[in-house]
């Protein structure tokens, strides 16, 4: 996944983000070259201002001891902190807390335990090239902070379960409560049974704002690759994953926390999804929970078109309306690829959007609602078409938001019944209200 542009970029974002504010000279940095071999810690290892912290050049593991305690292996403040070549072993199997996720008013800095490294109200943090494993709580939560530069970084086998065995979202990397000027970059994630990379703030809070999510890998995880939550201006671009949702029984199916290739929640404008790539998805491609005001361009989502690999499969891309104070407005959906999908392909309400040159393949594997006792076809009550069609022009789930004024034009659409299910309106949109034009639907399923 290495790609040059990753650091430079990533470098541009947090500099012109934070040109007016971070005008003070850097403290010169005080280098610490770890012992090789494994290092075990008892208690946090706390790192102040200015100090850069790199592994032996034979390698070194920091690994906790069997009675560890402490919020995280490394607690950064202040300013300035790198972290380089060096792993990270938080002995998972020994410190594992079965809970929950913490209450609606506390942060994640303030919940979780256990974690690879946390950093709370630091600026100019890098960590690159570490690899972190067998992680309990995540590998990196980073809160209040800003210039946050992560890359190269592996994580694996790491997160924690609730008491009843699913996963609690623990795993990867989480910035939260309005963290600014953020990368995350050429990183891999492989067996989190959590989110991979995830934004996240409460809902008093200030978002999170002007990060950048690239080319990143993730590999069999139980819950979202990337979910950019409570921000503005983040872009998601070119990042590849593969068993989103896996394994089944990690799923927190009791709280329907569903798998998603990209998921959105909370307040979320001026954002991209742009060229990411995903295969098997036990779940959605996107949902746009909150997203207004922002693009969803050149993304595939690939399954195999048999619906029983896929029991928490649902609808392609979905507009969402959990979130009160947000209305879907202004999203412009072009040029994805969606190939075998088990409901719709693209759910749609709200006003303004662009829907426009995506390619829809293999839509509907569930052959709703023929077969909606089999795989669960329970649409929206009075909107029997919703789960059976190539794309949906919808009226709101939990709002009331009838689409108006959206574009969609030049869309291929195939699959079960697709010639005559391509494009339905839910009750009470209008036709005359919106474009549609030039799609071409066809029952013929193209591999």
């Amino acid at each position: 996944m290495a790609d040059a542009r990753a650091p430079a970029a990533c470098g541009a974002i947090a500099t012109a983000a934070l040109a007016l504010t971070l005008a003070a000279p850097n403290p010169e940095p005080r280098l610490e070259t770890l012992p090789a071999g494994v290092v075990e810690l008892h208690s946090e290892l706390v790192l102040a201002n200015g100090r850069e912290l790199r592994g032996a050049p034979s390698g070194t593991v920091l690994r906790a001891a069997a009675d560890f305690r402490g919020r995280a292996l490394i607690v950064v403040r202040g300013s300035g902190v790198a972290l380089r070549g060096f792993t990270i072993d938080g002995s998972r199997e020994v410190l594992e807390q079965r809970t929950g996720l913490p209450p609606s008013n506390q942060p994640f800095s303030e919940f979780t335990r256990a974690n690879g490294v946390l950093a709370v109200n630091v600026s100019k943090l890098r960590i690159e090239n570490v690899q972190f494993r067998n992680i309990a709580g995540f590998a990196v939560l980073v809160s209040r902070s800003r210039d946050v530069r992560i890359d190269g970084v592996e994580v694996a086998d790491s997160g924690s379960r609730s008491v009843s065995g699913r996963n609690n979202a623990t795993g990867g990397i989480l910035l939260e409560e309005g963290t600014t000027a953020f990368c995350v970059t050429r990183s891999l994630f492989r067996n989190i049974r959590g989110n991979g990379v995830w934004t996240h703030s409460l809902f008093t809070s200030p978002r999170n704002r002007d990060g950048w999510i690239a080319f990143n890998h993730f590999e069999n995880l139980a819950r979202d690759a990337i979910q950019v939550g409570h921000a503005t201006s983040v872009r998601v671009e070119e990042n590849q994953g593969n068993r989103i949702g896996f394994p089944a029984e990690e799923v927190d199916s009791e709280n329907q926390a569903y798998p998603v290739a990209m998921d959105t929640a909370g307040d979320v404008d001026q954002s991209s999804y742009a060229r990411n790539r995903f295969t098997e998805i036990d779940g959605k491609c996107i949902d746009l929970d909150g997203f207004h005001d922002g693009e969803v361009t050149e993304n595939s989502c690939v399954n195999r078109p048999d619906p029983r690999l896929y029991p928490f499969g649902n609808i392609g891309i979905l507009f969402n309306d959990s979130n009160p104070q947000t209305r879907s407005n202004h999203i412009r959906v072009i040029g994805n690829l969606l190939d075998g999908v088990k409901f719709t392909g693209i759910f749609a309400f709200g006003a303004g959007h662009v829907i426009a040159h995506n390619r829809l393949l293999n839509v509907n594997l569930a052959h709703c609602n023929e077969k909606a006792a089999e795989f669960g076809c329970y649409y929206p009550k009075g909107e029997p078409e919703a789960l059976e069609v190539g794309i949906y022009l919808g009226r709101g789930i939990l709002w009331p938001e009838p689409l108006q004024g959206a574009l969609v034009e030049d869309n291929e659409i195939t699959g079960f019944h697709m010639a005559t299910r391509c494009i339905e309106l839910a009750p009470g949109v209008s036709a005359t209200a919106n474009t549609i034009r030039n799609n071409r639907c066809t029952d013929y399923i193209a591999r």
